[in-house]
């Protein structure tokens, strides 16, 4: 069904284990999902300036901007990123997110919430890091399994219909009020 709505772009038939360098965090279809991928394009979010984190007002500045293969977290903070993959939800699905067993086992989660009916953009990703150490993620690999449940009808009223905030987002986006 991803494939033939358009759903997911680009989109991978199967699980992808390795790659050239090696093995990696597998990442594309999955037994009831999708496994997505990070891209290479991070914000790790810095106390240099203390300020005080606000949701209704947050100040760009609390992040630094880095584009790697690998992002390293600080101990106990967090960084956004974004997935490879553009999504398009038909209006019968919502998806869940919840972050793969590679990363929770090492005390690294990935928080995302709910992609509602006829969102679409790519997901901007939040990675935790629960741990008293430097954490890395990956870009490229899997890092998060979307879950698509199909409702029994159409809902009543899309995310597009409310004209969500964060429709038709591209890059990590950060957080608007």
């Amino acid at each position: 069904m991803a494939q033939q709505h358009g759903m997911i772009e680009p989109f991978q038939a199967g699980q992808v284990r390795e790659s050239e360098q090696g093995r990696i965090i597998s990442y594309g279809t999955s037994s009831y999902g999708y496994d997505v991928r990070c891209s290479n394009e991070f914000k790790i979010f810095t106390n240099i300036n203390s300020t005080i984190v606000d949701p209704k007002d947050f100040d760009e500045g609390s992040f630094v901007d880095v584009k790697s293969d690998v992002c390293i977290i600080p101990p106990n903070s967090f960084a956004l990123a974004r997935t490879v993959e553009f999504f398009r939800i038909p209006r019968d699905v919502l998806v869940i997110c919840l972050g793969k067993s590679t990363y929770a086992r090492c005390g690294i989660i990935v928080n995302v919430t709910p992609l509602e009916p006829e969102w679409e953009g790519h997901v901007t990703l939040e990675f935790s890091n629960t741990t008293p150490l430097p954490a890395k993620i990956y870009a490229n690999e899997g890092v998060a399994q979307m879950l698509f449940f199909g409702g029994d009808e159409v809902c009543e009223t899309s995310y597009k219909d409310r004209g969500g905030k964060y429709q038709g987002q591209v890059g990590v986006t950060l957080p608007k009020a």
